[in-house]
C-alpha cells in the first residue's frame, strides 16, 4: 500500500511541476503580449496546481 501511495506522490509531484512550467508559460505570453487570456488561464493553472500541492501533502509521509 505504502509503494502505491509513494508512486502516486510521484506522479503528482511530476504533475505539480508541469503544472508550474505551463503556467510560467502562460505568465510570460501574457506579459510579452498583453494577452489577458493567457493571464486568466494562467490563474486557472495556479489553482490546479495548488490543490494538486494539497493532494502531495496529504498522501506523502515526508510532508507530516
Amino acid at each position: 500500500m505504502t509503494t502505491d501511495l509513494d508512486d502516486i506522490v510521484g506522479e503528482l509531484r511530476a504533475l505539480e511541476e508541469r503544472l508550474r512550467e505551463l503556467a510560467y508559460d502562460r505568465l510570460r505570453i501574457a506579459a510579452e503580449d498583453g494577452d489577458t487570456e493567457a493571464a486568466a488561464e494562467e490563474k486557472r493553472i495556479l489553482t490546479a496546481r495548488r490543490a494538486v500541492e494539497r493532494a502531495i501533502a496529504a498522501l506523502d509521509r515526508r510532508e507530516r
